[in-house]
């Protein structure tokens, strides 16, 4: 499945949610929005209180300085909005950078967080517990049902017996803590089905030194991780050339050529990951034509394709001890993504979904028209994953900046992007309001 990312509802004021009902129902604006060209949330040194100062000072001392973040401390959230520990607002479209897909504060999620936390919270993988089972079934049969994993659209499983090894068409899933764990388990397991492909068409053992079938593809603008195995399919110098040498066999191709397919792919490579929407590297949709030729190429060759969606590995074959995780699948963390998913699947939910991501996408694709110097000229992403590129690559971080001190959280995408990610359950008066205030911030830039 593609994830199209991603309240109680919140506004900042009544005259706004006013604004944007108003907004919503009427005929697009003749331009943009200049209400919110002033800095409400200032971030200067000057506006830096003594209390946030000392929490600075403490986090500055003790933290690995390995991120550069403003300087407020976040201490709650409700629905699309956070609040700092000095009481300032923010409508947050970068939820948790896409995963935060009910919001802050969610009353269904805390419900279960405090259910299952006082029951099991730890069993380690050495014990079966009942919600790992029932979020794998449900992850594997809603893929099949949304036309994943080679079935067709609607396809219910075809078997009803819960004890049939059948009943899920092979398809497993292994939990993992994190999108970068999930893509070494991934890569591991498509070097060890290269081996073993390789070995039943030689007719020699599988650990043979002349096994060749060990090439990775992976793709420009690509972000896989940061461990040495999912950096190593992370092609952009900054992050790879401090750990260099990094793992062999890693080829890198382009997004949505469909020409260089036969060629980046053949019967050396083991696997071929890619991200459906790159999210890091600048908002780039994968082509759904390019994804169904390296899907056919994959098959050609025997290549594993790996499509990472920042969700857990679903791999074959494995078995006990081919890879593992001590945290990975806990009992409250499946229990909470068990709830979350079946939310997320609700009819009501999608549509929606599709409603906001619409009003959002056509509020945006506006900008490049009356910003054209300052924007490229269309839109990038899906659904809620969308993003705007930029003619100066100095520019994403300024607006940023600039929308952060007027209270909207937004986060920059590779070189010259910047994306909006909010939570999928955002609602239509949000996505009014933040993108008036993009306006405001993109009429304060083209005054400079």
């Amino acid at each position: 499945m593609l994830p199209i990312r991603r309240l109680p509802r919140g506004t900042p004021s009544r005259r706004i949610l006013q604004i944007a009902r108003v907004r919503h129902l009427s005929t697009p604006s003749k331009g943009p929005c200049t209400r919110y060209t002033a800095v409400t949330h200032p971030e200067d040194v000057a506006s830096v209180t003594a209390s946030v100062q000392t929490l600075l000072n403490r986090a500055n001392s003790y933290i690995l300085p390995v991120y550069a973040r403003p300087p407020f401390f976040l201490s709650h959230g409700k629905g699309a909005y956070v609040w700092d520990t000095e009481g300032r607002k923010y409508l947050d479209f970068s939820a948790g950078i896409a995963v935060n897909a009910l919001g802050h504060g969610d009353e269904g999620v805390a419900q279960v967080l405090a259910t299952e936390g006082g029951k099991l919270l730890h069993t380690s993988n050495a014990f079966h517990h009942q919600w790992a089972g029932k979020l794998a079934e449900l992850l594997v049969t809603l893929t099949q049902k949304e036309g994943g994993l080679g079935w067709a659209p609607g396809t219910t499983s075809p078997s009803n017996d819960a004890t049939s090894p059948s009943s899920s068409s092979g398809a497993k899933v292994f939990f993992s803590n994190s999108g970068t764990e999930a893509n070494e388990g991934a890569l591991k397991v498509a070097r060890m089905v290269g081996k073993e492909r390789w070995a039943a068409k030689s007719g020699k053992a599988w650990d043979s030194p002349e096994c060749d079938k060990y090439e990775i593809v992976c793709f420009e603008h690509a972000f896989h991780g940061r461990s040495m195995g999912a950096l190593s399919v992370t092609p952009n110098p900054k992050y790879q050339k401090p750990f260099a040498p990094l793992l062999p066999g890693v080829k890198i191709g382009q997004l949505n050529v469909t020409e260089d397919v036969h060629k980046l792919v053949g019967e050396q490579t083991c696997a071929v990951i890619v991200e459906p929407v790159q999210g890091e590297g600048g908002i780039h949709p994968a082509e759904v034509d390019w994804l169904r030729a390296l899907r056919k190429r994959c098959d050609e060759t025997g290549a594993v394709l790996i499509f990472d969606e920042i969700l857990d590995a679903i791999a074959k074959p494995m078995t006990v001890g081919t890879h593992g995780t001590t945290f990975g699948g806990s009992p409250l963390a499946c229990a909470v993504g068990y709830h979350v998913l079946s939310r997320l699947s609700e009819e009501s939910f999608v549509e929606n979904l599709k409603e906001t991501s619409a009003i959002l996408q056509e509020r945006l694709s506006q900008l490049p028209e009356w910003f054209p110097s300052i924007l490229e000229p269309s839109v990038r992403g899906k659904g809620l994953i969308l993003g705007l590129g930029f003619k100066d690559a100095t520019l994403p971080a300024k607006l940023v900046s600039l929308a952060r001190e007027r209270g909207l959280l937004i986060l920059t995408a590779g070189k010259d992007a910047v994306r909006f990610v909010p939570s999928l359950n955002i609602g239509k008066d949000e996505v009014h309001y933040a993108v008036d205030v993009l306006e405001s911030c993109l009429s304060v830039i083209a005054s400079q």
